[in-house]
C-alpha cells in the first residue's frame, strides 16, 4: 500500500509544526536551525508534505545566484522514513529549479545516495560559493570542520 502524500506551499501558520518537526534534526547538527523569522522571510522557497492533514517532511529550494540553488532543510518524519516521501519532496524541489530556469542545484547531506539517485555528482566543497559558506555554514555546530557531501547536479 502507498502513503497517501500531498505536497503543497506552506503558510505562516506551518511554521511552529516544521520547527517541531525538525527540532531532533537540528539537535543532533544534521540540520542548521532556522528561527521563525528566517523561515517566515523564506517560506516560498519551502514545501511540505501532508500525510493525513500532517506536515510529515518538508524541503526549500534555496536560491543563490540566477544559475543556483540548493536544496536544504529536507527533513522526513521518523516514522516515515525510507516510504518516499523525501524522493517527492527531492523531485518537487527540482521540478521547481527547471521552471525557474536555473542551471545547477546543490546540495549538502548526509544522504549522498539518495541524492545521487536523483543524478546529483559529488563534487569539492571548495567549489561552493563564498556567499553560501558565510551565510549559512558559519552557523553549523560543525563548521569549519564539515562532514557532509557536496553533490551538484546540472539541469
Amino acid at each position: 500500500m502507498s502513503l497517501e502524500i500531498t505536497l503543497q506551499k506552506p503558510d505562516v501558520l506551518d511554521i511552529k509544526n516544521m520547527q517541531d518537526l525538525v527540532l531532533k534534526d537540528v539537535e543532533n547538527g544534521n540540520i542548521l536551525e532556522r528561527n521563525s523569522s528566517e523561515i517566515a522571510t523564506t517560506i516560498r522557497s519551502y514545501v511540505i508534505a501532508k500525510h493525513d492533514n500532517k506536515i510529515v517532511g518538508f524541503a526549500a529550494l534555496h536560491i543563490h545566484t540566477d544559475e543556483l540553488a540548493e536544496i536544504r532543510s529536507l527533513v522526513v518524519d521518523e516514522n516515515l522514513r525510507g516510504q518516499g516521501v523525501g524522493k517527492k519532496l527531492i523531485n518537487s524541489c527540482i521540478d521547481e529549479a527547471k521552471e525557474l530556469k536555473l542551471i545547477r542545484i546543490l546540495v549538502l547531506t548526509y544522504q549522498a545516495k539518495l541524492f545521487s539517485s536523483f543524478g546529483f555528482d559529488i563534487i569539492e566543497k571548495e567549489s561552493i560559493p563564498e556567499t553560501k559558506i558565510w551565510a549559512d555554514c558559519i552557523k553549523c555546530k560543525h563548521f569549519p570542520i564539515c562532514d557532509e557531501i557536496a553533490l551538484m547536479k546540472v539541469l
